[in-house]
């Protein structure tokens, strides 16, 4: 989800180290470099050890925590796909991964004050948006602000496209509320090592293993690793859950892609639409598990993504989308509607209306 980073900010390293620096001996250019040294070091680090991961031994998988886990892939380089055997997986988004950390260094690197956190990640956003706003064009009229309630986003997903335009939205629009986002594992490896500057932007990433990414792996049951990685599979849910709830109770806002996958309708086909097919129930888990809770208040709002003609999967810059809000779901509603019996555990129709919601802003064509 975090590929419109990759395009944004182009470094070239060599161009840092140009000869006639050398040539220069004023202290304060002789800081300039050693400030550039420390950025080329850190840049040949970066490259080194996102080739180069460590691996869990199969006693440390059945016996660490998930979060233990997720602290060892963001701090001491460790790769949960190169142990489960997928380490093609992680491979492919080594080079999203580089451009990432170069391009969330230079937000920071040129913005500040540095003495001044909070305005410095501030300021950091704002140019963050002004570059995405040309990069990746888009609208987002009648989206709501200034609501003390948390929110939970579910949209469509076409492409790539509309993740940089739902982050220019979320900034402009919703301000510092934090933001919360479920991150499929390879994408997760990828930007781990820059997991507290994404934060510092406002984004807090979470990881989560999909089914298609979990079908990839292809761990048999039959496998030493099964056990411990289908429980890290659950356990990664849950802390997206746990940290969904407390933001949500704080007022945050959380972004969730019901299909769980890019997907070029609402709809999965018409038999989904004509309800002779399941929908995948991740809105009305979510809503389960956060309604658990009786003090929770947030309202789910149902958004319809409408990409440019011609789109492709990617990121379609320069071309112009639209986040249309649907009609909005608020707490009140969906407990009248849904929760008539106590300790409800599935919300039978719920997904189908969402999904409806998001349709009913689309062209037909987006349906299924």
């Amino acid at each position: 989800m975090f590929t419109w980073i990759a395009s944004l900010v182009m470094v070239d390293v060599t161009a840092i180290a140009t000869p006639q620096i050398a040539s220069v001996t004023s202290d304060s250019t002789l800081a300039v470099i050693t400030a550039h040294g420390r950025f080329i070091a850190r840049f040949l680090w970066y490259n080194n050890n996102m080739h180069k991961k460590n691996t869990f031994t199969i006693k440390e998988l059945e016996t660490l925590s998930a979060e233990q886990v997720i602290d060892k892939i963001q701090h001491e380089n460790y790769s949960l796909l190169t142990t489960l055997g997928a380490d093609n997986l992680r491979k492919e988004m080594v080079p999203v991964g580089k451009a990432c950390n170069t391009a969330i260094n230079y937000f920071f690197r040129t913005t500040g004050p540095k003495n001044n956190i909070p305005e410095h990640n501030k300021a950091a956003r704002r140019k963050l948006v002004k570059i995405l706003s040309k990069l990746t064009p888009g609208t987002y009229r009648g989206m709501p602000k200034d609501s003390e309630r948390g929110l939970v986003v579910g949209f469509n997903h076409p492409s790539l496209g509309e993740i940089a335009r739902i982050l220019v939205m979320k900034i402009d629009v919703m301000g510092d509320k934090p933001m919360y986002f479920p991150v499929n594992l390879p994408w997760y490896e990828a930007l781990a090592p820059n997991f507290d500057r994404i934060k510092r932007l406002g984004i807090i990433i979470t990881p989560t293993i999909t089914p298609s990414t979990w079908q990839k792996i292809g761990l048999k049951e039959s496998s030493k690793w099964y056990e411990s990685a289908n429980r890290l599979k659950k356990d990664f849910r849950n802390i997206y859950t746990e940290l969904s709830h407390d933001g949500l109770k704080n007022g945050g806002v959380i972004f969730v892609a019901p299909s769980a996958t890019r997907q070029a309708t609402v709809f999965k086909d018409k038999d989904a639409f004509d309800g002779k097919e399941d929908i995948i129930p991740t809105m009305s888990m979510l809503a389960v598990k956060l309604y658990a809770d009786p003090e929770m208040k947030c309202d789910f709002l149902p958004m319809a993504v409408l990409p440019p003609k011609g789109y492709k999967r990617g990121l379609n810059f320069r071309k112009k989308y639209r986040l249309i809000p649907g009609k909005i779901m608020s707490s009140e509603y969906i407990h009248k509607k849904y929760f008539k019996k106590a300790n409800t555990k599935r919300l039978d129709g719920f997904d189908r209306e969402f999904h409806q919601r998001i349709a009913d802003e689309l062209p037909r064509d987006f349906w299924y």
